[in-house]
């Protein structure tokens, strides 16, 4: 590959000091569209909703777990993935994003809950959560149309809801690529001289690039034979 112009150390920071100012518009343009999230108008939750979990049938109002708000991922985690290999995996893409949850104390300590609902049985959950290290994660699996209702039923997605006594309200939803910002490795690359090295990235020619999600895998089959999709 042909590399940049290379620079002093002086030189370089007058550089970064440029890039500095776009990062600052960017950050500022996060900030707002998060306060235009808080203005959000809310929609009531009507309908009545079960939860298989690990101590049997919950509701919606149930996996608050006593906090204010409420945040659920569906995941596919479950039979019938098309580029799972269950009962070995689920989505490779879910798994990935199972794999950059962390320590939920912080989340908590601001009255938020996150889970993760599947239709997989709780048996299968557990298998799934002791073999991939996601035992920290409260995993419900979904008895009814949750999914249809709240715009998950065919790909994943992020619900947020809040409650106000035990009235539930669905406050922001956010699906495709907006649920990048929950994934840690693609932030870390973004920053990166060679970014996600995928095809469809403005990169300098000669850059190394290959077809997004070919290179995904789950966190135990790195380095075996390449992924067929």
């Amino acid at each position: 590959m042909r590399t940049p112009p290379i620079l002093s150390a002086d030189e370089w920071n007058v550089e970064r000091q440029r890039m500095l100012v776009k990062e600052k518009e960017h950050q500022r343009a996060r900030d707002a569209l998060a306060a235009q999230r808080r203005r959000m108008p809310w929609m009531a939750v009507e309908k009545d909703y079960a939860f298989d979990g690990p101590g049997g049938r919950l509701t919606l109002l149930d996996l608050f777990d006593g906090r204010r708000q409420l945040i659920i991922y569906r995941a596919f985690i479950e039979p019938g993935t098309s580029d799972g290999d269950w009962p070995e995996h689920g989505c490779v893409g879910c798994s990935l994003m199972a794999d950059h949850v962390g320590n939920l104390a912080h989340l908590n300590a601001r009255d938020t809950t996150l889970v993760y609902a599947s239709r997989a049985s709780q048996s299968d959950l557990e298998r799934m959560k002791a073999k991939m290290g996601w035992q920290h994660i409260p995993w419900f699996t979904i008895t009814d149309d949750f999914p249809e209702d709240f715009g998950c039923d065919e790909y994943h997605g992020t619900n947020a809801f809040i409650r106000d006594g035990d009235r539930v309200f669905r406050t922001y939803f956010i699906d495709g690529r907006g649920d990048e910002v929950f994934v840690n490795t693609w932030n870390f690359l973004d920053m990166t001289a060679l970014g996600r090295q995928e095809d469809w990235e403005d990169s300098p020619e000669g850059y190394p690039q290959s077809p997004p999600y070919e290179w995904w895998n789950w966190s135990d089959r790195y380095g075996e034979k390449e992924r067929s999709r």
